[in-house]
């Protein structure tokens, strides 16, 4: 029996369906995981019903092994814990947490994990285990086989077992006797024959990610340090790891980084050797589609700038340190090796050189043709037959008319990647396709390479592991199989494949659906820092659903149409906070959130379009409205007032009417009453002060004077002046309007702002500041046309008011909430100032994210914050700060929601300490 949670509803199953790779599985069901032991249960119950399992946490393997056709487990929601262990030496982590959110628990220490994979803002630790990742400095003396510890996993049969007990082994032998026979049996056959163990060690001298890791029957003894080793790159075919422990790697504090462009490939890669030698720490190779698409993007780096590419490579060239003597030598013996090399340690540049390189498969991939699919591979090489291997891949995407071929990678390793782009479907393009292949497996295996290095064997080249292994080796994969899974139940034809066409079915066809989305390659780097990915859909997935009704559009599936139409107003429009915190982590610069807002305004009917047009014409009104209706539900018991909108929200709708929630409280004074003068009245104004219209509508908290009072009593302390425009009551940023698709209602409210602002700016000489992160945020929008710079206070603070004051209580420790959009205002380096300035110790939650409060949102649809902050409440929990603060009044409200705790603006933090 299974226990946890079952979900067939179509659009889960059709969000489920697509991972990052070109092969699309719908699953029959999706299964919500929480623990161990549910897992176990989903194994039992698909042996006896005789289907299949995946396990799928991150999404970002490309080569097929995340998606299936049976159940499919979600191990990534409930799987997410980290502990750090040693001083940071050690780390125990779930298979949901990514890597992203490890290595910053790790920061604070000086250590990271080894693995470093380019997709680390969405890669999870189950993915890292399962494909046994490495990345960019690694190589294979850090990968995840290397600097793993212990784990516990479970077996298809349901055995559990926790290598790191001391009677591992006996409960092992004693739970599952014919799988340790078999796994000793296996290790005898190997180290038997000498050709086989030449084999193991020149295939694994390289990354390699092909087959199964038959190296671990060389270098471990007892069976379960074996199976543990196998388990990783097993692609979730042999058992379900259910935590693991890792040693971490020091993080050199001190590094220097080139990027150097070559007349051609040939000349790049010559110079590999040579570069190994002098211990670079990463050596990333580009080719000339590389730079030439990287040419196009903005704020790349000025080396591949500035000519016209021909047959150009570019290599990025990286070394680390522990001391700037060292790094000194380092950077010297690059030099004498690319005598035009310049090395920098300037951070921003660094970014930036690394920024064009990770974000060159998903640019590449989003570059392509509307309607094909990208497809990447990886192989691996002995550095010394790179040069050949890429000048005779050109020449196969030549051969094969695969013209927008790319290739990159980690040179160091000998280790590339090639994308491809093409519409997979029909018989030409998969004879091209498979021809090139065979062509490829030719080259590659004849240089003595592996036909996978990192992304895992998959779907996609699990027919070719016998022509990498021969039949001898094959063989002990198929008993190794065999004897963790009988049933084979467990990710069937990943990785083994008895047919030799098995890697041209299933290939994902991508149809074009809006300029908007068309771009997604489905990488899932959104997902982490998406607010409702734990309660309905992330950006990823809405973009696969609406991929998803194409198709049943297309195939005349009218039933499976209606289902997903009906589901996709909640899963994916009501519930999506269109914080466009998702175009920050997306390679291609997708903003779902925005394309929320577009299908909000499709579906808002002329009587809600022309309500809010009046609304935003007469805004003075309808602010004070909202702030004196604030105030008197507050007088009412909170299951009254709860309960009054209750009714409301069920005659109305919940899209449209707020549930009265206890964190609101009273509304607060119009903005008028602040005066048309702030700050000091004997200097010439500075700027103009827009105080956000959140403000009278939402009041302040019962223990705060509110972000502009402690605004302009900052600007009096340190002598600056700041005029309010005397339309102050009648403005908004139009976010009210734009977040719900009220696109007519907007432009009301742009012109009235534009015509006030301008005149109150005198047209653009005097700045508008704005004492609220969203609004700073909507402002900016607002006014871009018009010519009129917008600040918002906490950079005005940080920049001319902060230097004038005088510190003199500070609090002992404050616990900040970032926001999004402080986050998308670039504002992080300005509010940690704030910040520190007010108190002694400062914490910023590992797990903190959009709040998903988002204007309204919140008020629309609460689960959806509570759902976005329950883990770093949890966090917050345990800080048990003296004080909790953020940037926006909303974002305050659903943090007090979330925590209990009273959050106010940065700014009345400071207000305080300065007094």
């Amino acid at each position: 029996m299974i226990t946890a949670p079952v979900h067939t509803r179509p659009i889960t199953r059709a969000a489920y369906a697509a991972d990052a790779s070109h092969y699309l599985l719908t699953p029959s069901a999706v299964v919500e995981a929480r623990s161990a032991i549910e897992v176990a249960e989903v194994f039992r119950a698909a042996r006896e019903q005789n289907t299949s399992v995946t396990l799928r946490s991150g999404g970002t393997s490309l080569s097929g092994q995340a998606s299936g056709e049976g159940y499919l487990v979600d191990v990534r929601k409930h799987f997410r814990d980290i502990e750090v262990l040693d001083q940071g030496r050690r780390v125990r982590v779930q298979p949901g947490a990514t890597l992203r959110h490890v290595n910053a628990r790790l920061r604070p220490y000086g250590y990271q994990l080894g693995p470093d994979p380019a997709s680390e803002v969405g890669a999870t630790i189950g993915g890292v285990i399962a494909n046994n990742s490495s990345g960019m400095a690694c190589g294979t003396e850090f990968n995840a086989y290397r600097t793993l510890e212990s784990l516990t996993f479970v077996l298809p049969s349901g055995t559990t077992i926790n290598t790191a007990d001391n009677d591992a082994n006996q409960q092992l032998k004693a739970q599952e006797p014919e799988l340790c026979e078999a796994l000793m049996r296996l290790r005898r056959r190997i180290l038997g024959n000498p050709a086989s163990v030449r084999t193991i060690e020149k295939h694994f001298a390289l990354k390699n990610t092909m087959g199964y890791g038959l190296n671990a029957f060389l270098d471990f003894e007892t069976p379960v340090d074996i199976l543990s080793h196998l388990l990783v790159g097993s692609e979730g075919t042999l058992a379900f790891v259910a935590e693991a422990y890792f040693r971490t790697v020091p993080v050199a504090p001190k590094k220097t980084t080139a990027l150097v462009v070559f007349d051609t490939l040939h000349a790049a890669t010559n110079t590999l050797p040579a570069l190994v030698d002098s211990g670079a720490a990463t050596l990333e190779l580009m080719d000339h589609t590389s730079i030439k698409v990287g040419q196009s993007w903005d704020n790349v780096p000025e080396e591949i700038t500035g000519f016209e590419v021909r047959d150009h490579s570019a290599l990025l060239v990286e070394y680390h340190a522990n001391a700037d003597e060292e790094l000194r030598e380092l950077s010297r013996r690059g030099e004498e090796i690319l005598h035009n090399a310049t090395f920098t340690q300037n951070a921003a540049a660094q970014a930036r050189a690394w920024s064009f390189r990770k974000g060159l498969y998903a640019q590449v991939a989003g570059a392509r043709p509307a309607g094909t699919t990208a497809l990447l591979e990886d192989v691996a090489v002995p550095v010394d037959k790179l040069a050949d291997t890429c000048q005779h891949l050109s020449e196969l995407f030549d051969q094969h008319a695969y013209r927008d071929a790319v290739i990159f990678g980690h040179a160091k390793d000998g280790n590339i990647h090639f994308l491809l782009n093409d519409r997979f479907a029909g018989e030409e393009a998969l004879n091209r396709y498979n021809a090139f292949n065979d062509a490829m497996v030719d080259l590659v295996l004849g240089h003595g390479g592996n036909l996978k290095a990192e992304h895992g064997t998959g779907r996609a080249m699990a027919p070719y592991v016998r022509r990498q292994y021969g039949d001898e080796l094959y063989a002990v994969m198929q008993e190794l199989k065999a004897a963790c899974d009988p049933t084979n139940t467990m990710n069937p034809g990943v990785i083994l494949a008895e047919d030799p066409d098995a890697h041209l079915e299933n290939i994902k066809l991508i149809p074009s659906i809006d300029p908007q989305i068309d771009a997604c390659v489905e990488c899932g780097y959104c997902e982490s820092v998406c607010p409702s990915r734990d309660l309905t859909l992330t950006p990823r997935q809405r973009i696969v659903v609406r991929r998803a009704m194409d198709a049943a559009r297309a195939q005349g599936d009218t039933e499976t149409l209606k289902e997903l139409e009906r589901d996709y107003d909640y899963y994916a429009i009501d519930t999506c906070a269109a914080d466009s915190m998702c175009v920050t982590a997306c390679p291609v610069g997708i903003d779902t959130g925005r394309y929320v807002k577009d299908l909000r305004n499709q579906r808002a009917g002329a009587f809600k379009q022309k309500a809010w047009k009046t609304a935003a014409a007469n805004w003075k009104l309808v602010n004070a409205a909202a702030s004196a209706t604030m105030t008197g539900v507050s007088f009412l018991p909170d299951a009254l007032a709860r309960a009054a909108t209750d009714v409301a929200r069920a005659v109305v709708g919940t899209d449209d009417m707020w549930q009265w929630r206890p964190e609101l409280g009273k509304g607060g004074q119009k903005r008028s009453q602040l005066g048309q003068v702030v700050g000091s009245r004997f200097h010439a104004p500075q700027a103009v002060y827009v105080p956000a219209c959140v403000h009278p509508m939402f009041g302040r908290a019962e223990d705060s004077d509110g972000a502009s009072q402690a605004f302009t009593a900052l600007l009096e302390r340190a002598g600056i002046t700041l005029i309010v425009p005397d339309e102050i009551d009648s403005l908004c940023c139009g976010t009210t309007w734009s977040s719900k698709g009220l696109n007519e209602g907007y432009e009301v409210m742009r012109r009235h702002a534009v015509d006030v602002l301008s005149r109150a700016t005198e047209h653009g000489r005097l700045p508008v500041v704005i004492d609220a992160s969203s609004c700073t945020q909507g402002f900016s929008g607002l006014l871009e046309e018009a010519g009129i710079t917008v600040i918002d206070a906490i950079e005005f603070t940080a920049t001319n008011v902060l230097e004038k004051l005088e510190v003199k209580e500070r609090v002992d420790t404050l616990t900040l909430h970032p926001t999004c959009s402080a986050t998308q205002l670039g504002l992080g380096e300005a509010v940690m100032r704030l910040a520190r300035a007010a108190a002694r110790e400062v914490n910023v939650p590992t797990e903190w994210n959009c709040c998903a409060y988002a204007g309204d949102r919140g008020m629309l649809h609460p689960e959806l914050t509570r759902s976005a902050t329950r883990r770093e409440a949890a966090q917050v929990a345990a800080f048990d700060a003296s004080a909790h603060a953020s940037t926006n009044r909303t974002c305050e409200l659903g943090m007090t929601a979330a925590t209990g705790k009273s959050y106010q603006h940065v700014l009345e933090i400071l207000e305080r300490a300065t007094r």
